[in-house]
């Protein structure tokens, strides 16, 4: 099979449709508007419109509140770290920082910081220092040997 050979699947795209071509095309004279009224006219947006009368998105109050500087973390399963150990992408002869877990590849950028989740099974010794990691996650790295530091949590013991 070459490049000129590959189509789509039969009935997968269909041509668009050319409105108001003439009374051959079916979609001629009016192009499917009907007749008169705001809709027929060009550059008219109703979407929210209620005829003069205050719409109800404006009617009802607002909820929520939405934190300007906010944190948000890379979370990582130990299942991808371990994953990537026995790929022989990660070295753990040594500390795995937020940078190296960058590096390697398994994250694309770290954010605020990496967050470690405990789905996944972990065999390895790990060493690992992120920002910050379930209690699970924790336990898990330690039931296998390793150890997780946590800096978040050292920062607000620091504070304190």
């Amino acid at each position: 099979m070459k490049l000129h050979e590959l189509s789509d699947n039969a009935g997968a795209t269909k041509p668009r449709k050319r409105v108001g071509r003439g009374p051959g095309s079916g979609t001629g004279k009016m192009g499917g508007r009907g007749i008169k009224g705001q809709k027929s006219r060009s550059g008219v947006a109703i979407k929210g419109y209620e005829g003069g009368q205050m719409p109800l998105y404006q009617r009802l109050p607002k909820r929520g509140f939405t934190k300007p500087n906010r944190k948000t973390y890379s979370a990582l399963n130990l299942g991808l770290i371990q994953k990537f150990v026995d790929a022989g992408k990660l070295d753990i002869s040594a500390v795995i920082t937020e940078d190296a877990l960058v590096a390697c590849g398994v994250l694309r950028r770290k954010r605020d910081g990496i967050r470690i989740l405990a789905k996944g099974d972990v065999t390895s010794k790990l060493n690992l220092d992120v920002t910050g990691a379930s209690k699970s996650a924790i336990e898990a790295v330690e039931k296998a040997g390793g150890s997780l530091t946590v800096k978040a949590a050292a920062a607000v013991e620091a504070s304190e």
